[in-house]
């Protein structure tokens, strides 16, 4: 992808909402620390954030859209993209067996196709609707709805990027979405698969992003920074406390390096794909692969939900699915 200046960036709608990032006073952490955390129960709801001291800052926010030929973004080098996607007729995203029986294929089929990954396989996913989540709505046979996240961060670290591969090669345990649809010992990946794939391999997880409602994305849409303009001496990381393990994501200082982008209107025939980690970016051990177009493989991408100034204050809430896949090229 060619470099992109922001006068180009401009070139499309801006908005200027506020991120809550993490402040500056909570220092800067590639590895555990006991710093930043929460507690996550098995119907997916959290514990108050400990640690946590937002660092509000408004950033200009451009419509990706508006990024063409060789200054479009990409999946590799920036961390995002958005692809046409038909949804499966009728499906039910209340119930939790149609989603992981007739959605992950589908997942799993348009990131193969997207990435060149030889194996992909979708794990787990989260439904958002603030509406839903005030009533404490729940999945039939899975969690609770869930509301969009106002937090910029990035879903894994340098230690849980490679930990979450490992546990997909075990049975799954009690907050693991797959745990019903796998046989008593069974795991989603083979041992040996994951084991090359840590071994001088390259694997990575990837969020397949979509609208649910009829209506296009108006409220809380969903923001992203260009990853090439993310440093890791801006992460902090927080862990999440499960019932029978400890997972880890990374939380983000501000910087006015941070160029940050979204999709106008997104519509339910849309699908985003968002990096949230890659063994091969520039932060990872094995940093230095390009891509078949011969870009620079960036590791993950910060995100957040926003509350876009422009949004008409009769406008639908936002009803979201997002399905997180794991690549094994």
């Amino acid at each position: 992808m060619a470099e992109m200046s922001w006068d180009q960036k401009r070139t499309g709608p801006i908005t200027e909402p506020v991120f809550n990032y993490i402040d500056r006073s909570v220092p800067h952490s590639l590895f555990r620390n006991g710093r930043v955390s929460l507690t996550r129960a098995p119907d997916g709801n959290d514990s108050e954030l400990q640690g946590y001291i937002a660092d509000a800052h408004e950033m200009r926010v451009a419509d990706a859209r508006s990024l063409v030929g060789d200054a479009r973004a990409t999946l590799a080098r920036n961390g995002f993209d958005r692809l046409d996607h038909p949804l499966p007729p009728d499906l039910d995203f209340l119930d939790h067996g149609d989603i992981v029986r007739r959605y992950y294929p589908a997942c799993v089929e348009l990131l193969k196709t997207a990435t060149g990954a030889g194996h992909v396989f979708a794990f787990d996913h989260n439904v958002r609707w603030a509406a839903a989540q005030r009533k404490q709505t729940t999945i039939r046979g899975g969690q609770q709805v869930q509301g969009p996240i106002r937090v910029v961060h990035g879903d894994y670290t340098l230690t849980s990027g490679p930990q979450r591969l490992k546990d997909l090669a075990r049975p799954p345990r009690i907050n693991d979405t797959m745990r019903p649809f796998l046989a008593e010992g069974e795991s989603l990946i083979s041992a040996d698969l994951v084991a090359s794939a840590l071994e001088g391999g390259r694997f990575a997880f990837v969020n397949v992003w979509r609208n649910l409602a009829e209506e296009p994305v108006q409220r809380d849409p969903l923001g992203f920074v260009d990853a090439q303009t993310v440093s890791p001496e801006e992460l902090v990381v927080f862990e999440i406390h499960y019932a029978d393990r400890v997972g880890e994501n990374y939380f983000a200082h501000h910087s006015d390096r941070h160029r940050w982008f979204y999709y106008s209107e997104l519509r339910r025939e849309e699908a985003v794909l968002i990096k949230q980690w890659d063994s091969a970016g520039a932060f990872s051990v094995s940093a230095g692969e390009r891509s078949d177009e011969g870009e620079e493989l960036c590791t993950m991408n910060f995100h957040s939900a926003f509350e876009d100034p422009a949004t008409p204050p009769d406008a639908p809430e936002r009803h979201s699915i997002e399905v997180r896949c794991a690549l094994v090229f």
